[in-house]
């Protein structure tokens, strides 16, 4: 139980951002969830986050004690490309699923953390479980951060969500891009046709991909890519909603190509963020994985 008696001049300031501004480690989702959850009082009674807080209020947070949720740790190879006491930093490899879920309850990339991680583990969300604080999808190769602690994982959680980290993309699209660099600002949504995608609509959340052509071929473009926002499949609806799908992307395109890859052509190539701890500026990246350098070998030969 953390408790405080509000002074003077504190007055007036709502009560999520005092006891973020009080508890460093809490974030302001950690915050909204205890208060949605009634545990976080004023002089005994349930408040609004948008509370005004007064002098001589008792305020009382009730916290919640972080369960371990039944996960195995599994000795998964992983490819680590930083590692401290506070973050790792995979370079994830295609295929490998990010969370368990219903059907795939091992077997992941937060199973193979764990091993690693071992008590080392964030509690964010109530659960001691490795903290993801990003997501790659499952055929998406490259660069994840886990964070070791709460602390690490409130500060990633609070530079992601201000835009400050930069993640860059390379993907490999079909069609030959006419243009040498463009934005795509289209809000996403979840499809009310298939609720397993999403697709681009006027009632979605805003969503804005960067990219530049770094290589065309005879009908594929290499690109770089650069998001400003994190929608879940950002870069696959964009690019083919304006009519460069993803090479291999089965959900997004018929998925057909003569190379035989199966799941989208992208990859995490590299991530610039600060420090959660030391605050030092950190650049990481990771090499495209051989497949998709394979590929890009055969068409330079069938273009030369």
């Amino acid at each position: 139980m953390k408790q405080f008696i509000v002074e003077k001049e504190y007055e007036n300031i709502r009560l999520d951002k005092l006891i973020a501004n009080k508890y460093s480690d809490l974030s302001r989702t950690n915050i909204q969830k205890l208060i949605d959850d009634n545990k976080i009082t004023v002089n005994n009674k349930v408040q609004k986050a948008s509370y005004k807080v007064m002098e001589k209020d008792e305020i009382k947070i009730e916290e919640i004690e972080a369960k371990t949720i039944d996960l195995k740790p599994q000795n998964i190879p992983l490819d680590i490309i930083y590692e401290d006491d506070d973050i790792i930093v995979i370079n994830k490899q295609k295929g490998l699923v990010v969370h368990p879920a219903n059907g795939n309850p091992d077997g992941t990339l937060v199973n193979a953390i764990m091993a690693i991680c071992k008590d080392s583990l964030s509690g964010i969300g109530g659960e001691i479980r490795p903290g993801i604080v990003h997501r790659l999808d499952k055929d998406t190769s490259g660069l994840i951060i886990v964070a070791k602690n709460d602390k690490a994982h409130i500060n990633l959680s609070e530079q992601i969500k201000n835009r400050e980290v930069k993640k860059t993309y390379i993907a490999l699209v079909r069609g030959v891009i006419k243009e040498n660099e463009a934005t795509i600002n289209m809000p996403i949504a979840r499809s009310t046709k298939d609720r397993k995608k999403m697709a681009v609509s006027k009632d979605g959340k805003n969503a804005i991909t960067h990219f530049k052509v770094l290589k065309r071929y005879d009908k594929y473009t290499l690109i770089e890519v650069n998001i400003e926002t994190g929608r879940t499949h950002q870069i696959r609806v964009h690019m083919s909603q304006i009519g460069y799908p993803i090479v291999g992307d089965n959900v997004y395109s018929n998925g057909k190509n003569p190379f035989g890859v199966v799941g989208q052509m992208l990859h995490s190539a590299k991530l610039s963020f600060r420090h959660p701890i030391t605050n030092k500026e950190m650049n990481l990246e990771a090499p495209l994985p051989e497949y998709f350098v394979e590929v890009l070998n055969e068409l330079d030969r069938i273009n030369t």
